[in-house]
């Protein structure tokens, strides 16, 4: 009696660290991609322009990680800077920065957005 309780008691002890560690297990998907610049990082653009680019490196991101997802990835990396990029000078990111209120400010810009 004993010896045919150990096989089973060892059978379900697999399965339970089988299921066990595939709940630990990630399929992880690292993209990089040729950012979209303007010409001349040295010159400021206009916001429209800057977040016209943004949008467009988005959509590229959006595209690789919704590719990635559909072979398996649970976590996908991106780069740091793939949407703006990383040539510029304090005064040529400042397009594609958003302002962040002070935390005393009672401000939420989705119910009253700036008036630029």
């Amino acid at each position: 009696m004993i010896i045919s309780y150990f096989p089973k008691c060892g059978a379900v002890l697999a399965l339970f660290v089988l299921n066990v560690g595939t709940l630990a297990t990630s399929i992880a998907a690292v993209y990089e991609h040729a950012v979209m610049l303007p010409n001349r990082t040295e010159t400021p653009v206009p916001k429209e322009e800057a977040l016209l680019l943004m949008n467009r490196n988005i959509d590229v991101l959006e595209k690789a990680v919704k590719l990635a997802a559909r072979q398996g990835a649970h976590i996908i990396v991106s780069p740091e800077v793939g949407t703006y990029g990383w040539v510029f000078t304090r005064e040529t990111i400042y397009p594609y920065l958003e302002d962040i209120p002070d935390p005393e400010v009672n401000w939420i810009p989705c119910r009253d957005p700036p008036e630029d």
